[in-house]
């Protein structure tokens, strides 16, 4: 294949790398992405989509499919925590709790006020074709490379070049990019950079199973999602995951079991040791089970030492690992490219300087590294729950089982036993509620304009998500009305690439300033007035109003990744002047 100049280099297909390839690509940016492998993902992880991911797979078209392809919202409203699934024991399948999750899928009111769209659940397996499809559609196929393997790189202050090789020819080419995405997982380019990673590593072994079986006369509850089965003929868990694909709820067609093993248990490499495991696990005899897959994989919580070295930056897996509890990993990852594609390309069309590439890790490094420490207390926390029911290996089934029916007793002995169990069980809502950690995070860089307000106090920070306008807060959703009588939400009046400014409904010094600012930096940006009764925009419920934490004649600045940049009380003496600093100050010229 010929040599190729091109301006970003992205390598690595997953979840970051595609959605990255997706947005510079709206974005009007030119980039190639190679990926080594044949295809997407054949490994059933990642499955959680939130809220703040959907937003973006919206700009990108990609909510309807990615929904319709999903787990309905009826499938997906609770987690429940089982003794086992079947077996020949009286309680085998009995459900011990259930706890709503992701605001009962998105429907309870301060979910459905955070954001126009609602979680889902889809297994990366399928995820990624989609946005494979999508990211060549909107480049091209022939930008869109799988199965050529980055084999070596350099950079010097200008360029990095890279040597590309097709796995299948062996052919290699060169490629020269102003910038470098590395999206590999943190397989090649990270650590040829000498970029260590710091956290936890080992912390348990995990065996999973793709497996195609009707369970249906088994798995109760079809509003549960995720089944957490504590197993007390082997003292063991598991956590059982239906896959769909046409099918969900107790009806799956697919699902995935994770068993847990120790970092030292040489059983968990031993194939058919482990499907024993299985059968003994989901306690259905020989009922007909097909595995497609068997993978083991240790859980860690690691965050990279640094997002960027020169012309090279790292997002996804390359930047952060996590343990799959609470579904962060992906979301992350998608969340790191969005973040960084805009200021990319604000780079390379010379409307920003190179230093607004150096806010990408100081706003993503923090919250990457709480989630990736939410995820490690999250799993930890089930350590917890397994240890208050009781119960072990050497103790044997029958004492497990006695230990496991107290849980469900009403003799008074039982009592407190029984509330602990539960109350440990409800405290895991840290995982399956913990909205501020999915939608509330927040920004504080130089690509921020603080403006000397405090945060809004939050009664539970894992929980519990409180909108405002607040400079470096994500933009805060509300339904609005057009001049035309339509309805949308005000995350769509911001196009892609452009910073919008939004006053008040007696804000036309702002607006008026926003187009003399745009046209003498050559920002793209866009100006509306928003008001319950009078603006470009009606607040038909007063729900901006209420957010936007500024008066009449003030105004908030939004970046084109819908965080607040700015925000003004007022008008200001000159506020094209006040705008045009601000902007300036943003970009980093």
């Amino acid at each position: 294949m010929h040599d190729l100049d091109v301006p970003v280099l992205i390598v690595g297909g997953g979840g970051a790398g595609l959605t990255a390839s997706m947005l510079l690509s709206e974005l009007g940016v030119d980039h190639l992405l190679v990926n080594a492998w044949p295809g997407t993902s054949v490994l059933p992880k990642a499955h959680l989509l939130n809220q703040r991911t959907m937003e973006i797979f919206r700009d990108l078209g990609l909510d309807e499919p990615v929904y319709a392809a999903g787990a309905p919202t009826e499938s997906m409203t609770h987690s429940g925590w089982y003794a086992g699934l079947a077996g020949g024991h009286p309680d085998a399948g009995r459900r011990i709790a259930a706890v709503e999750s992701w605001g009962a899928a998105g429907t309870t009111p301060e979910w459905a006020g955070a954001s126009p769209q609602r979680p889902t659940n889809l297994p990366q397996i399928r995820l990624e074709p989609h946005l494979r499809r999508r990211a060549e559609e909107l480049a091209g196929p022939d930008r869109v490379r799988f199965h050529h393997e980055l084999t070596a790189f350099s950079q010097d202050a200008e360029h990095v070049t890279a040597t590309v090789t097709r796995r299948d020819t062996g052919e290699s080419y060169r490629v020269r990019g102003r910038y470098l995405l590395a999206a590999d997982g943190g397989r090649t380019v990270g650590p040829a950079l000498g970029i260590a990673a710091e956290g936890m590593r080992d912390v348990a072994r995990v065996v999973t199973f793709h497996l195609t079986a009707d369970l249906s006369r088994w798995a109760r509850d079809p509003h549960v999602l995720i089944r957490w089965l504590w197993l007390p003929d082997t003292a063991a868990a598991g956590v059982l995951v239906p896959m769909g694909p046409e099918r969900w709820g107790p009806d799956s067609e697919e699902w995935v079991l994770h068993l847990n093993y120790g970092t030292d248990d040489e059983r968990s490499l031993d194939d058919e040791a482990v499907v024993a495991d299985l059968r003994a696990a989901l306690g259905i005899g020989d009922h007909p089970v097909h595995i497609h897959m068997i993978s083991r994989w240790n859980v860690e919580g690691i965050v990279a030492e640094r997002f960027r070295e020169g012309r090279v930056l790292l997002l996804g897996d390359a930047a952060h690992r996590h343990p799959p509890t609470g579904g962060l990993g992906l979301n992350s990852a998608v969340q790191d490219a969005h973040n960084l594609a805009w200021k990319l390309a604000a780079v390379l069309s010379g409307d920003a300087g190179e230093a607004l590439l150096d806010t990408y890790e100081a706003e993503r490094k923090p919250v990457t590294a709480t989630n990736v420490r939410r995820s490690l207390e999250n799993a930890l926390n089930h350590l917890v729950t397994t240890d208050l029911i009781g119960g072990s290996a050497e103790a044997g089934a029958e004492s497990n089982w006695r230990s496991l029916s107290r849980i469900w007793s009403e003799r008074p002995e039982d009592a407190e036993h029984r509330a602990s169990v539960l109350r440990a069980i409800a405290s895991q809502s840290m995982e399956f509620s913990e909205h501020n950690i999915e939608y509330g995070f927040t920004y504080d860089s130089a690509a921020v304009v603080p403006d000397g307000t405090e945060p809004p106090v939050s009664p539970d920070p894992v929980r519990i998500y409180r909108a405002d306008a607040r400079p470096g807060h994500p933009l805060p959703h509300a339904w609005l009305d057009t001049p035309d009588g339509d309805r949308l939400p005000v995350m769509d009046l911001i196009a892609p690439g452009r910073f919008l400014l939004v006053a008040g409904e007696e804000g036309s010094a702002w607006t008026e300033a926003a187009v003399k600012a745009a046209a003498s930096t050559g920002v793209p940006l866009d100006a509306v007035r928003i008001g319950h009764l009078d603006g470009d925009y009606r607040d038909p419920r007063s729900t901006w109003t209420r957010l936007r934490g500024h008066g009449p004649g003030g105004a908030v600045l939004v970046r084109p990744d819908r965080f607040v940049a700015w925000r003004a009380q007022g008008a200001a003496s000159d506020c094209e002047a006040e705008l045009t600093s601000v902007l300036r100050r943003l970009l980093a010229h």
